[in-house]
Parts: structure tokens; sequence; C-alpha cells
């Protein structure tokens, strides 16, 4: 094999790689996140393991992105739990345009140490919500704090976990498709 044509093919074995790479980078990073509670990035799990002797006060910050015409806020901004305990927050959300509109919600936690031990176990943020011109929605999401929070170094001066969501408007056309 010539010296040109090896080059040249692992050049294209470089580009495939690097593309291959890029491609796998979003889902690779999101998985990370999750598994590390990088960046306030919360865990999903299906039960609570029960409640500790010991509190926490969870806070609830709510946005809405430029241009969507949505009023969102929680029921209420605060709430003491349980470490370990299964609890619910509402929040409502009310479409004050004079067409339907269907938004998402990302979120995050805050310190950005704590996201590894804040657990959804339901929540809106998981799907699309679509509201009606003026309809007003109640919507919920259940939690825990893990009490593994409790032997975390890093996590030891944690009194306070800020829960925050930002609705922004999903396109109806990249919906559909």
């Amino acid at each position: 094999m010539s010296r040109k044509l090896r080059t040249a093919m692992l050049a294209v074995l470089g580009v495939c790689f690097m593309t291959g790479l890029a491609a796998a980078s979003v889902p690779l990073y999101r998985m990370f996140c999750q598994a590390t509670g990088l960046n306030g990035t919360t865990q999903r799990g299906s039960a609570a393991p029960g409640a500790t002797d010991r509190q926490i006060r969870i806070d609830f910050d709510t946005n809405v992105a430029p241009h969507m015409p949505w009023k969102f806020a929680p029921e209420n901004r605060t709430d003491t739990v349980a470490v370990g305990a299964r609890d619910m927050a509402f929040f409502t959300a009310t479409n004050t345009s004079d067409k339907p509109v269907t938004g998402t919600a990302t979120y995050n936690v805050t310190p950005a140490q704590a996201g590894k031990y804040f657990t959804k176990i339901q929540c809106f943020c998981f799907t699309q919500q679509t509201l009606k011109p003026g309809e007003t929605a109640r919507m919920p999401v259940i939690f825990f704090v893990d009490p593994k929070i409790l032997s975390d170094p890093d996590a030891a001066d944690v009194q306070t976990i800020t829960l925050s969501y930002t609705f922004y408007p999903v396109d109806s056309a990249k919906a559909k498709s």
C-alpha cells in the first residue's frame, strides 16, 4: 500500500471517528450529568427511600422564555421536607395568548453539588405541555432528597436547595415531524 493511500485512509478514518464522537457527545454528556449531578442536573427515580430526621428547605424558582405568552409560578415558593421523604409541589401555568401554545420546561437545582441527590419521581418537565388560549393548568412534581446527601462532605453545608424551571415554547412545526 502506498504511503499516500495509507495517509488518505487514516484521514478518512479520523474524520469518521470525529463525526461519530460529535454525534454522540450530547447524549453522552447528558448521561454523565445525570450520573454525577453535574451543573445541578437532577436524578430520576421511582420511590423515595424513607424519611430521616434531618429537614432541608426547598425553594422554587420559575421563569418563562422571552416571547412565551405564559404566566408560570409555584403554588408555594418554599417547602421544608424531611431528607429521604417523598414530597409533592404544584405549579400553575396560564396561557395568556389567543392561540394554543406548547411548551417544554428545562430544570436544574442549585447548589450544583445537590443535583445528584435531588431525585424526581414524576414531573411535568418530562413531557411537553399544551395550553389552550386562556387555559390554566396545575402541574405537580413529586421528588425526594436522597439521604446520601447527609454523608457527602461536599454537601455538608447545604441547607437550602433551589429547584428552578424555565418554560420554552416548542416549535410546532418540529413537534409534528
